[in-house]
């Protein structure tokens, strides 16, 4: 008997070990997982060539393969190609006639411009974050934030060092700011903001937040406290003179070295606080405590990992961001971290609501 006739007749009939039982979700979870650098560009692309957009306006009869050749004005393989990639995530769809159609989730997903559009926030994780993580093994090793140095300056986290391109800290905060937006509703509809007067929002960003909580809540006042870099963007996104001029002002100034502003009978820590350590956050939470009056409250809004630190899909990524490129320390905490946090620094009757969207928490302390 030959053996290599054997083995070859052997191997025929022999399922690959890692290919075992294609129903057990992780099994699927993997090998989906090992393609997903490649299918995200694919979908930015697609995103990009406006495919999705295009196929919306043509609800119903779909378009053919050189009708979004036409359309799109690239080479026929290079969207043969592209088309292949988006059909496998199940985010476009191809008929029996050989019509492209979106997929429901895509026509929900992608298709609506605005902004708190997808197209923002996956070209901003596309352009800042995940270049970064091929260097997560050297960063982690490390401990510190080794993929900062692609960019510019000397500053220790990437939200400084953006102000050195303001393109990119452009698409930076588009990217921030539609992905708040996901989760912005839950937060301003929370009855705890019906009773506060002035409203400090530290780290404010852009100021979305407090555009959205003004709007919502007429009475209420706020001074977005952050970098003055970010403050100039602030400026020309979420302060106009006309409409709410004297209800959000602007107070530039860095979190650790600069006092607090005073005279808001709550602060407000939104998407901020993750990015540091637990010292530093003891540290921010006691300079709120400080300024706060008697019966002042502090509110902390964020990713929140699972208590056993298992599930979160946005919350890892997010974690792996930080400690990579953004600040090489923190991480999307526990709710039960921040509450411990929260009474180091003073405060009382401290809880978090939770079930808010894409894995969000609202810890809530207040000034006795």
């Amino acid at each position: 008997m030959n053996p290599s006739a054997d083995s070859d007749r052997h191997a025929t009939h022999t399922t690959p070990h890692d290919q075992r039982d294609p129903h057990d979700p992780v099994v699927e979870r993997f090998h989906f997982l090992v393609n997903a650098p490649a299918l995200f560009n694919a979908l930015v692309t697609a995103l990009d060539w406006d495919l999705f957009g295009q196929l919306s306006k043509r609800a119903g009869s779909g378009a053919s393969f050189e009708e979004l050749r036409e359309s799109t004005g690239v080479p026929a393989h290079s969207l043969r190609v592209l088309l292949h990639a988006v059909c496998t995530t199940g985010l476009l769809e191809r008929h029996t006639d050989g019509t492209y159609h979106n997929a429901p989730a895509a026509e929900q997903l992608l298709v609506p411009e605005g902004p708190d559009s997808w197209r923002h926030i996956l070209t901003g994780w596309k352009e800042i974050y995940y270049p970064a993580f091929p260097r997560m093994t050297e960063a982690l090793s490390a401990g510190t934030n080794t993929a900062l140095d692609a960019h510019p300056g000397e500053e220790p986290t990437l939200y400084r060092r953006l102000s050195h391109d303001p393109e990119l800290e452009g698409v930076f905060h588009r990217s921030m700011s539609a992905f708040t937006l996901k989760s912005l509703d839950s937060l301003v509809e929370c009855e705890e903001f019906t009773t506060v007067r002035h409203l400090l929002d530290v780290g404010g960003g852009d100021g979305t937040t407090s555009k959205h909580l003004t709007d919502r809540h007429p009475a209420l006042r706020t001074t977005i406290f952050d970098i003055p870099s970010v403050s100039r963007i602030a400026a020309d996104h979420s302060v106009d003179p006309q409409t709410n001029g004297d209800r959000i002002t602007l107070h530039p100034g860095d979190l650790f070295t600069d006092p607090f502003p005073v005279g808001a009978d709550a602060v407000l820590f939104s998407h901020v606080l993750e990015i540091f350590s637990g010292e530093q956050i003891t540290e921010l939470l006691a300079k709120a405590h400080a300024v706060l009056p008697p019966g002042g409250r502090v509110f902390v809004y964020g990713y929140n990992v699972s208590d056993d630190e298992t599930r979160g899909w946005y919350s890892a990524r997010l974690s792996l961001y930080l400690n990579v490129l953004a600040s090489g320390q923190g991480m999307a905490y526990p709710a039960r971290d921040y509450e411990e946090w929260a009474r180091r620094a003073g405060f009382s009757d401290v809880r978090t609501l939770t079930d808010h969207p894409y894995e969000h928490g609202l810890t809530i302390g207040t000034k006795a």
